[in-house]
């Protein structure tokens, strides 16, 4: 009998990832035999855990908070886009050791362009915040041809840190939430008091030109970040939240270790209706 393929998510907290739910049906649509866990690691004991997992012959590993910079220096191998990021979220085992990946930022191009209906090439993009995520979306951004990239976060340092890791041709600045810039085509919200229900205090101008409001955190309900740009934006701008970003980045995982690439647009539909209790 053969061994069914062994993938999971690892992270801290990990409990409420729904990568398990998004896995499962891209195998179920793909026709493909495994099984994908939550995989739970203490703060200080990253390295250890994932060696085990591999050690035990599992195949990959998506890698969420606090891990992601630490997953870059585990793998023997880096991608070009990880090497860009300098942040990990997909490990996959090969013979010739762990390959690290990041599909953050392709996960969010193609949400952007598919969900929100947005060309990024030739943009002024506002981020807001400075975590580990947007080091790993700003160079999609870049190479998917947006024109200008402003980084604005509570202390400036390290938007400033994120910008000189990524700024290659000019293209991307760093500034204060209190200094941000209103001339912005898309506003993307990365501060992950989001999560908490809390949004730090923003002039309302960002949003003055703002053609789409996105939002990297992800709920059943909306966000505080939308909420508020629905309130405050230009009437009838578009905006989502990062629940679509998480499958594509996570359909990009699973043609990494599978060598096929699941349909996310039904995955979505599926993971979003009330009902469903995968």
């Amino acid at each position: 009998m053969s061994r069914i393929d062994r993938y999971a998510v690892i992270g801290h907290p990990v409990e409420h990832s729904r990568s398990p739910d998004i896995h499962a049906l891209f195998a179920e649509q793909t026709n493909q035999a495994l099984v994908y866990d939550r995989l739970p690691a203490p703060r200080d004991g990253f390295v250890d855990v994932a060696r085990s997992f591999f050690a035990e012959g599992g195949r990959g590993l998506n890698v969420t908070l606090p891990f992601k910079e630490q997953a870059a220096a585990l793998a023997d191998r880096l991608t070009a886009r990880a090497e860009r990021a300098g942040a990990v979220n997909t490990l996959m085992s090969t013979p010739d050791g762990l390959v690290g990946d990041n599909t953050d930022g392709a996960g969010l191009i193609a949400d952007l362009t598919g969900r929100l209906g947005i060309d990024p090439v030739g943009l002024h993009v506002l981020i807001l915040g400075a975590g580990g995520a947007v080091r790993g979306v700003v160079p999609s951004l870049i190479a998917a041809g947006v024109a200008h990239v402003t980084i604005a976060n509570r202390t400036r340092d390290k938007a400033e840190a994120i910008a000189a890791a990524c700024d290659e041709a000019g293209t991307v600045a760093a500034t204060t939430l209190a200094a941000a810039p209103h001339d912005a085509d898309l506003v993307i919200n990365a501060i992950s008091a989001g999560l908490a229900g809390e949004m730090p205090a923003l002039d309302t101008d960002v949003l003055a030109r703002a053609r789409g409001v996105y939002d990297m955190i992800y709920s059943d309900t909306e966000t505080p970040f939308l909420h508020w740009a629905r309130l405050h934006g230009r009437p009838g701008v578009n905006g989502v939240d990062g629940f679509g970003m998480l499958v594509e980045q996570a359909a990009e995982s699973f043609q990494l270790w599978r060598g096929i690439r699941p349909d996310t647009a039904t995955v979505i539909a599926r993971l979003r209706q009330p009902q469903d209790t995968l």
